[in-house]
C-alpha cells in the first residue's frame, strides 16, 4: 500500500528558449547578487553575457570555477566572497554541480557553527539559506527542482549528500538550446544519471503506486527513445526539450512521493567517485547492473514489471526474463558510450576493498530500500562489476 506523504515543490519553472532575459522579472531590483558558474562553457557559449544584461544595474559579484564534483573548499571560498560582499541573492549558471554547490553556498551563508556539519547531519540543522535561482545548461541531476545536493570534500575523501526545504531554488531556467553545445560525454552522463535516479524510485517493490509507477516508466521510455536522437543532431529542438524536462521530472519528487526508494547504487557510486574522481553518472552505470541481479530475489516482482513495461521483455520464465532486463539495462548505458566495469577504469580489487571501508566509515552499512544492503552485499556488488565476463548474468 502506498505510504501516506506530503508533497510540495515551489521551484517556479521558466522553460524554453530565450527565457534568460525573464531573469529581470525574478530578482528583486535592488538585490545583490552573486553568480556562481563552473568552467568556461558558460562563457564562450553566450550563457553567462545572457545573465549578465537581464541583471542589468544591480549589485552582480561573479564567483567561477565550481567543479564537476563540488568541492568543499571550493564552495567555502564562495561563502566567504559572499559574506564580505553582503550577498542577498545567488543565482546558479550550469549544470547540477553548479546548482548543487549553490545550494551549499546558499544554506553556509548564514550557518552558525563548522559548515562541514551540513553535510555530516545531511541537512538536518539547516534552519535558513540565502534565495537563489538557476539557470540550467547541463541537464541530468534534477538539482533545479529539488533540495538536495551533493558534495565532496577531497580532504577526507568523502562525498556526502544535504537536504532541506531551504534550498529549493526559487526558479529555474530551462532553455533547450543551452545544450546544443554540449559535448557527447555530457549528454551521454545526463541521460544515464536521469535513468538511474528514476530507477532508486521505481525498482524497489510494489505498492500499488498507479500512477508514480506509470510516470516513472513513461520517463524511462522517453529517455531510451531519445538517446539516439541526442547524438544525431545537435540542434533538435525537440529532442532537446523533451531531454531537459525529462532530466527534471526524474528528481523532483513527484514519482518518488509515497513509495518505496532504494539509492544504494548512489550512494556506492558516490564512494567511487570521492575516491577515483570518476564521473557521478559513470559510477552509476557500474554498479546498477550488479545490484540488480544481486537484489534480484528481493525486487523479483518490480523487475519483472521493468522488464515488460520499459523493455517490451515478456516471454520466458522468471528467471529468464530478470536475466534479459539486467543485461539490456547494461547495454543501454554500455551504448550510450559508459563503461559498466571497474576493469574499463583501470580499477580491481584494491577498489572494491576501499569502497567498502568508505561505506563502512561513513555509516553506509545497510542499504537500499529495506536496509539489505550490506557491506557484505555491497562487496558482493563490486565484485562482481569487476570485468565483462563477471557481469553475465
Amino acid at each position: 500500500m502506498m505510504d501516506n506523504f506530503d508533497f510540495r515543490n515551489p521551484t517556479q519553472i521558466l522553460f524554453g528558449e530565450g527565457r534568460v532575459a525573464d531573469l529581470d522579472s525574478q530578482i528583486p531590483a535592488d538585490a545583490r547578487v552573486l553568480v556562481l558558474y563552473g568552467g568556461q562553457s558558460a562563457q564562450r557559449n553566450g550563457t553567462l553575457d545572457e545573465v549578465r544584461a537581464a541583471l542589468g544595474k544591480r549589485n552582480v559579484v561573479e564567483f567561477g570555477g565550481i567543479e564537476a564534483n563540488p568541492r568543499f573548499a571550493t564552495l567555502m571560498r564562495a561563502v566567504e566572497l559572499a559574506r564580505r560582499e553582503n550577498i542577498d541573492f545567488l543565482l546558479a549558471v550550469g549544470g547540477g554541480s553548479v546548482v548543487d554547490g549553490t545550494k551549499f553556498v546558499a544554506a553556509a551563508i548564514p550557518f552558525a557553527g563548522d559548515t562541514w556539519s551540513i553535510l555530516t547531519e545531511h541537512g538536518a540543522n539547516v534552519t535558513a539559506a540565502v534565495p537563489f535561482g538557476t539557470v540550467l545548461t547541463l541537464p541530468a541531476t534534477g538539482s533545479e527542482m529539488n533540495h538536495g545536493s551533493v558534495i565532496t570534500n577531497d580532504a577526507v575523501k568523502a562525498k556526502l549528500a544535504f537536504m532541506s526545504s531551504h534550498v529549493y531554488p526559487a526558479f529555474s531556467v530551462l532553455d533547450p538550446t543551452k545544450t546544443y553545445t554540449l559535448p557527447q560525454r555530457q549528454l551521454a552522463n545526463g541521460v544515464a544519471d536521469a535513468f538511474v535516479h528514476i530507477i532508486e524510485q521505481y525498482l524497489t517493490y510494489p505498492v500499488d503506486a498507479m500512477v508514480q509507477d506509470r510516470f516513472a516508466e513513461g520517463l524511462l521510455q522517453t529517455l531510451i527513445e531519445l538517446a539516439p536522437r541526442l547524438k544525431e543532431d545537435d540542434h533538435d529542438y525537440a529532442a532537446r526539450a523533451n531531454f531537459m524536462w525529462t532530466t527534471t521530472w526524474a528528481l523532483n519528487g513527484m514519482i518518488g512521493a509515497g513509495v518505496p526508494q532504494d539509492w544504494a547504487s548512489h550512494m556506492i557510486g558516490h564512494e567511487l567517485t570521492a575516491l577515483y574522481d570518476i564521473d557521478h553518472a559513470r559510477t552509476l552505470a557500474i554498479v546498477l547492473p550488479s545490484l540488480m541481479n544481486e537484489m534480484r530475489d528481493a525486487k523479483r516482482e518490480k523487475l519483472l514489471q521493468y522488464a515488460e513495461r520499459v523493455w517490451g521483455i515478456d516471454t520466458g520464465d522468471d528467471a529468464s526474463r530478470i536475466d534479459q532486463v539486467i543485461e539490456r539495462t547494461r547495454e543501454f548505458f554500455e551504448e550510450l558510450g559508459i563503461p559498466t566495469t571497474l576493469a574499463a577504469y583501470d580499477l580491481g580489487s584494491e577498489a572494491v576493498d576501499a569502497v567498502v571501508e568508505q561505506l563502512e566509515s561513513h555509516g553506509m552499512t545497510a542499504l537500499g530500500e529495506r536496509q539489505q544492503v550490506t557491506l557484505d552485499v555491497s562487496r558482493r556488488i563490486l565484485e562482481s562489476a569487476l570485468a565483462p565476463a563477471q557481469l553475465t548474468v
